[in-house]
C-alpha cells in the first residue's frame, strides 16, 4: 500500500539506518550496555551517515530533512534493542542542539552545532536540578555577570551524556528576580575550571546512555557563550518541548513495534501442549489489544509529525503524541513480556532489557501528568479553542 506519510527517499534512508544497527550496533549492544556508554567512534559514524543533521541546513553540515526523516531514523534505531541509543540521538539532534540554532551566534553554531552535527562533540542540555523537574521556573542555578564573563554556580540531575559529553547547553538564572523571565541559557564545555561530574548515575534500563549529577563552582565562561539573549531562556526551551515531546513519541512507539515482533516470533516458536502458544485464543486476543493500542499511537504520531511538516502549530497535539505513545508502550511491552513467561524475566531474552528501557518513557522529556495539564489548559481554559487543521 502506498503511504500517506513515506516516499522512497524515506524508504532508502530506512535501509540505510537498519542496514547501519544490523551490522553496527546489534553486535556491539551488550558491551555498550556493560560499558554503560555509547562510543565516540560510534558518534562519528552515525555523524558521517547524517543522523544527527536531520533538522538542520546544509549550511551546517546538516540535510534539512523533514520529519518524516526523523520518523524513520528513530524507528529504525529502536531496533538495536538499546533503548540508550535511540535516547542519545534524540538529545544530539532534537533536544541539546536546536537553541544553538534558533538562537545562538554564527560564532556559537560554528563552535557547538557544526560538530555536533558531525558527532565530534557531544552535547547535553542540562536543566532539571535535584529539587526542580517539570517546573523549570524554580530552577536555583545561577550565572552573574562578572565584566566579560559569566560565574555559574548550582548544581544539576539526571543529565543525559553528562558524563561523557563535551559540552552542556545550560539553563540558568542570571536574573533571580524574574522569575521565567530571568533565565538564560550558557554553553559550559566540560573541562572548565569549577565544572565536575559530582557522579554518575546507575539507571534502571537505558544503561548505555550515560546520565549524570553535575556540580558547578563558581564557573567561569565567557559571556559570549550566552545563547540569544539573556534572561531569555526559557522561552528557548518552551520552544523545543514541542520537538521534544513528539521525538519521545516517536521512539515510544518504534519500541512498541519492535516489542510486539518480538512477542509474536516467539510465540511462533514456543510449544506448549502440543501447538505454538500463539494458536492460543487467550495470548492471541491479549496480544491484538496491544497492536490495536500501537498503530493507534502510531497513526496519532504520524498524523502529528503531518502538522507540524505542513507548518501548523501542534502543541496540543505532541502532548498528546508524548502521553498516549508513553503510556502505550509500557502497557504494551508489559503484555509482550507476559507472552515470554518466565523467560520474560530472565536478561537474556531482548524483552527484559525493552521493559526496562521504555519505563522512563511517562517520566522524562515531560511526565505524563504535566502533558495531561498541558492538553487540559489548552483545550479548555481558552474561551475558543480551534483546530490545528
Amino acid at each position: 500500500m502506498t503511504s500517506l506519510y513515506f516516499d522512497e527517499e524515506h524508504e532508502i534512508f530506512r535501509g540505510q539506518v537498519r542496514k547501519f544497527v544490523e551490522n553496527e550496533v546489534v553486535p556491539q549492544a551488550d558491551q555498550w550496555e556493560e560499558q554503560g556508554r555509547i562510543p565516540r567512534a560510534a558518534y562519528l559514524r552515525m555523524g558521517e551517515l547524517g543522523f544527527f543533521g536531520i533538522p538542520y541546513p546544509e549550511k551546517y553540515g546538516g540535510t534539512d530533512g523533514d520529519i518524516f526523516l526523523t520518523v524513520v531514523l528513530l524507528e529504525e534505531l529502536c531496533r538495536s534493542g538499546i533503548g540508550g541509543l535511540t535516547m542519545n540521538v534524540g538529545l544530539q539532534a532534537y533536544m541539546a542542539t536546536p537553541h544553538i540554532f534558533h538562537a545562538g551566534s554564527e560564532d556559537l553554531k560554528q563552535r557547538y552545532l557544526v560538530p555536533a552535527i558531525k558527532g565530534e562533540k557531544i552535547a547535553s542540555l542540562g536543566i532539571t536540578e535535584p529539587n526542580t523537574g517539570s517546573d523549570v521556573a524554580s530552577i536555583q542555578s545561577r550565572a552573574v555577570r562578572d565584566g566579560d564573563e559569566y560565574v555559574i554556580n548550582g548544581a544539576k540531575t539526571f543529565i543525559t551524556a553528562g558524563v561523557y559529553g563535551d559540552y552542556v547547553n545550560l539553563a540558568v538564572k542570571t536574573d533571580t528576580n524574574k522569575g521565567v523571565q530571568g533565565i538564560s541559557l550558557i554553553i559550559v564545555e566540560k573541562g572548565t575550571p569549577g565544572f565536575e561530574v559530582n557522579r554518575k548515575l546507575n539507571k534502571m534500563g537505558c544503561r548505555s546512555s550515560d546520565t549524570a549529577e553535575l556540580i558547578f563552582e563558581d564557573v567561569r565562561v565567557p559571556t559570549g557563550n550566552l545563547i540569544g539573549q539573556e534572561n531569555q531562556g526559557f522561552y528557548y526551551i518552551m520552544e523545543t518541548f514541542e520537538m521534544e515531546r513528539l521525538v519521545a513519541a516517536i521512539i515510544s512507539v518504534g519500541s512498541s513495534l519492535v516489542a510486539v515482533e518480538h512477542a509474536v516470533r516467539y510465540g511462533q516458536e514456543r510449544e506448549a501442549f502440543g501447538k505454538p502458544i500463539i494458536k492460543f485464543q487467550a495470548l492471541r486476543h491479549r496480544l491484538a489489544d496491544v497492536i490495536t493500542e500501537v498503530e493507534a499511537a502510531r497513526q496519532l504520531v504520524y498524523h502529528t509529525c503531518w502538522l507540524v511538516k505542513n507548518g501548523f502549530k501542534a502543541v496540543k497535539e505532541c502532548s498528546m503524541c508524548k502521553l498516549f505513545a508513553s503510556e502505550v508502550a509500557k502497557n504494551a511491552i508489559d503484555e509482550c513480556l507476559q507472552i515470554f513467561g518466565g523467560y520474560g524475566f530472565m536478561e537474556e531474552y531482548p524483552i527484559a532489557r525493552a521493559y526496562r528501557d521504555t519505563r522512563v518513557g511517562t517520566i522524562a522529556g515531560g511526565t505524563s501528568e504535566i502533558c495531561r495539564e498541558i492538553i487540559s489548559r489548552i483545550h479548555f481554559d481558552q474561551k475558543v479553542v480551534k483546530r490545528a487543521y
